[in-house]
């Protein structure tokens, strides 16, 4: 039971229906009605005509078993607050969800997304921890809204890649357009555009699209174009739980173009110590790329 509750999937679903079980069991204790006579006016419209079938026994057992469920998923949604916020958090796998306007994320792992079960009003709100790909369904009547750090993403249906790390907002645009706003300054990212947004920063700049590395989590794929060692490293650290350390400065901004697809770390180092002619040294938990 505790490996099958490890799959976050596995988890949620083990708590809705233990939600569901509570309910009914307190809706059971507050009852004021005469179960056994309520049970003798079921028996009576299904059954006009007595049965004394001892094979038929059965039935009473389904039967109870059926208004038991339907109490509970009664319950359930007369009581839930409908207006509290749901959070998908992604622990250790990245997740996808649907949201209720049939929007779809993808959160990437050590995420999570909250939003309401219902999008009321004249927009639909999501707040965002970690990095996570939205493809939005469009609705230019009701603006799809985005808040992370201190950072609103505004959209009425697009794709687009949000990440926050260390109080930094990086937004990626994939199709359509993104309105990015940080304390009432506001820029409008389009296709292959992107801008980080720190907390001290005073002008929001956009850049192109320099690499495809942000994709990795969806595609399994470590896409570099001319892309600094640095960068790599810093992505490479994140996908794989890895402690790799530039141990050269002189290595920190030298580029490399290639492609990595779903390979093990020991063979994305491997092309990095091929490619830059330097040795690989493991100390611990360390990996110094001198």
């Amino acid at each position: 039971m505790k490996q099958w509750l490890i799959d976050d999937s596995n988890l949620a679903y083990y708590n809705q229906l233990k939600k569901i079980w509570d309910d009914s069991r307190q809706l059971a204790l507050t009852s004021t009605k005469d179960e056994n006579r309520a049970w003798q006016k079921f028996q009576q419209r299904i059954h006009p005509v007595s049965v004394r079938r001892a094979g038929f026994g059965w039935m009473r057992i389904a039967a109870s078993l059926i208004i038991l469920a339907g109490l509970g998923l009664l319950t359930y949604w007369i009581f839930n607050d409908r207006t509290k916020e749901l959070t998908v958090v992604a622990q250790k796998t990245v997740l996808n969800d649907t949201l209720p306007d049939g929007s779809v994320v993808t959160v990437n792992k050590g995420s999570s997304i909250s939003y309401l079960p219902k999008f009321k009003g004249e927009t639909r709100q999501v707040s965002l921890k970690g990095e996570a790909f939205f493809n939005v369904t469009p609705n230019k009547k009701k603006p799809f809204i985005i808040s992370a750090n201190d950072v609103q993403i505004t959209v009425v249906g697009t794709s687009f890649n949000v990440k926050t790390s260390n109080g930094n907002t990086e937004v990626v645009v994939e199709t359509g357009i993104v309105k990015v706003t940080r304390a009432g300054k506001t820029v409008e990212l389009r296709a292959n555009e992107e801008v980080t947004v720190g907390t001290k920063d005073s002008i929001l700049t956009k850049e192109k699209v320099s690499d495809q590395l942000y994709k990795y989590y969806r595609t399994k794929e470590f896409v570099c174009n001319d892309t600094p060692l640095w960068k790599l490293v810093d992505v490479i650290n994140e996908a794989y739980n890895s402690h790799i350390v530039i141990g050269n400065p002189a290595l920190q901004d030298m580029s490399i173009t290639t492609t990595f697809n779903n390979e093990s770390l020991e063979q994305v180092l491997n092309v990095i110590s091929i490619t830059f002619n330097i040795k690989v040294i493991k100390e611990g938990d360390n990996i110094i790329l001198q």
